[in-house]
């Protein structure tokens, strides 16, 4: 993308516009997170139900402390996952901050947050703001896209913007992992396996 697009991309988004782009596990289907109405058409687009959340996709680390918190028993996990798998395939769930909406992850407490390991996925999500409300690009029920050519015509037809990356280089989903238990749960398996995330904090529940 050129300069020209990305001042495209981003003006259409901050308009409340979405977008289905490329990351590292599969494409995903974002929204800037201060949109009610954004948020409401990510559900539409993919025919899903609001009782299940969307994730936050992260520019950075820092951005982490504006729409969650991180307790004290926390604090060091998400340091040593920060640091050993991020960027990379893992989301991590914590406790969220009021900034994050409630149709956004269900009318619960928690959000899930996740960087990704590709450059053109931060490009997107900086011209978010530094966070981007996301899911898979694809219809509730239907696999998750690997690549431009797995996405059908029928959710290209529901959005905004549609950037082609080709293939996603893990294409594979993300591992969830929850720190709102007194023992880290892992909620999803995905690209990292649950023996890499016990070597880097000990016990985890399954």
């Amino acid at each position: 993308m050129n300069l020209e697009d990305n001042l495209q991309i981003k003006r259409k988004l901050l308009e409340g516009a979405l977008l289905i782009y490329p990351t590292d596990t599969v494409y995903g289907l974002g929204a800037v997170i201060d949109s009610e109405e954004s948020l409401k058409k990510i559900y539409e687009a993919k025919s899903r139900a609001f009782s299940s959340p969307l994730i936050a996709l992260v520019s950075s680390v820092d951005k982490i402390e504006k729409i969650a918190h991180i307790d004290e028993k926390n604090e060091k996990i998400v340091k040593e996952l920060a640091k050993n798998f991020w960027p990379g395939a893992l989301t991590i769930i914590l406790k969220k901050k009021d900034i994050v909406p409630g149709i956004m992850v269900s009318n619960g407490d928690t959000v899930g947050i996740r960087i990704p390991d590709l450059k053109i996925s931060l490009d997107i999500i900086e011209m978010a703001g530094g966070i981007l409300a996301t899911t898979s690009a694809n219809i509730s029920g239907e696999p998750s896209p690997r690549s431009y050519a797995e996405l059908t015509d029928e959710i290209k037809s529901r959005v905004d913007i549609v950037i082609d990356g080709g293939e996603c280089k893990i294409g594979e989903v993300s591992t969830i992992i929850d720190l709102t238990k007194s023992i880290p749960k892992i909620l999803r398996k995905g690209a990292i396996s649950i023996e890499e995330i016990k070597k880097i904090i000990g016990e985890v529940e399954v």
